[in-house]
């Protein structure tokens, strides 16, 4: 089959539409895995729930009811399904469909997408979106990879370790449309935060700084938790922060490329970190904890700062620091490692290697 020929079928998270900021990272992620493979000639359609917005593919929209977020659940949750669940009707599509494609993509940190996959005859390649998080789903995804050997990728190699897999596995480490970002050579006073406005994001580390240094910081994001971000405006009263809201690409390059620099303050284990290379495209060095994907990102020193989790000392001392960091070599390393050409390299070595496996073994 020659490669130009592949149909794809892509079906995404269900915890709310594309565009929505619900998804986080995953969102973009979907979009960019779509561009970097039409750019080489594949038929690509994309399955989301109803309400999504998804300019230049065809979208399939679902309806049902949102699944609950993986990262307020406890290890030992139960898999649950809410009624009439957008997962399991997205999916049901993606089986009665399937035969018109060649391969299928899983964009769901979901127990039931891996469940199904023995049951489907096309492939299904999963591209695990968070690090380990409830047993369950670590068990189905550990057994998918032993049954479906080279179908299952993560974002970095951090976020992979966290299951301890024993199957061989891919790192895609995502890529952009470099054209969407315009370098910036001379920034403006303040910091940049990005991401989902919730506990987990560490916001209140980067307010803290802020509000120890006198540096305003532009804060751009979804606000996922309201009672966490009105904490943390009760707790930091004169912090100077601006909240610019959760914006388009275009709207958010526009101001984050005037950023000294990207604080990225996650007290979880970040699988990857869009923002990151978002922020390296416009030539913005990244001051981040020093743990998950984001420590496979960061040249430290070079095109940004590594420093111990959790330690707002850190970022002080790594801001005080920035003038040590070229911004034009963090424009180069998001040219090298997250074009969509780079990208659409990693996609299409792994979904070559499950396409053949599959044709063989048929």
């Amino acid at each position: 089959m020659l490669e130009n020929s592949w149909k794809i079928l892509l079906i995404s998270t269900p915890v709310g539409p594309l565009g929505s900021g619900l998804g986080g990272g995953v969102e973009l992620s979907l979009l960019n895995t779509a561009k970097s493979l039409k750019q080489r000639g594949h038929r690509i359609t994309v399955v989301a729930p109803q309400g999504s917005v998804l300019d230049g593919f065809p979208l399939v929209e679902i309806p049902g009811q949102f699944q609950p977020i993986a990262q307020n659940q406890s290890r030992d949750a139960l898999i649950q399904l809410p009624e009439n669940a957008v997962l399991s009707n997205m999916w049901d599509y993606g089986r009665k469909v399937q035969e018109d494609y060649d391969l299928i993509v899983n964009f769901a940190f979901d127990w039931l997408p891996f469940y199904l996959t023995p049951f489907f005859t096309t492939p299904i390649a999963h591209w695990v979106s968070m690090a380990s998080l409830i047993t369950a789903i670590d068990q189905v995804v550990l057994a998918v990879m032993a049954q479906f050997p080279g179908t299952v990728a993560f974002c970095a190699h951090n976020q992979a370790a966290t299951f301890h897999p024993e199957a061989p596995y891919t790192c895609l480490f995502g890529g952009l449309d470099l054209n969407r970002y315009q370098f910036c050579q001379e920034p403006g006073p303040a910091l940049a935060w990005m991401g989902r406005i919730a506990p987990e994001k560490g916001l209140e580390d980067a307010v803290a700084v802020v509000d120890q240094l006198g540096i305003p910081l532009m804060i751009f994001g979804k606000i996922q938790d309201a009672d966490y971000w009105q904490d943390i405006q009760r707790r930091y009263p004169d912090a100077p922060l601006d909240y610019r809201g959760f914006l388009s690409t275009d709207a958010l390059q526009a101001g984050l490329r005037e950023a000294r620099a990207l604080l990225m303050t996650h007290r979880w284990m970040e699988a990857f970190g869009n923002v990151a290379i978002e922020a390296l495209a416009c030539g913005v060095p990244v001051i981040s904890y020093d743990r998950g994907g984001p420590a496979e990102i960061v040249r430290d020193g070079e095109t940004g700062w590594l420093v111990e989790p959790d330690q707002v000392a850190g970022l002080v001392g790594a801001i005080a620091r920035l003038d040590e960091i070229d911004r034009q070599q963090c424009r180069t390393q998001a040219e090298q490692e997250y074009s969509l050409t780079a990208f659409g390299d990693r996609l299409t070595q792994w979904f070559r290697g499950i396409i053949a496996a599959r044709s063989d073994g048929a």
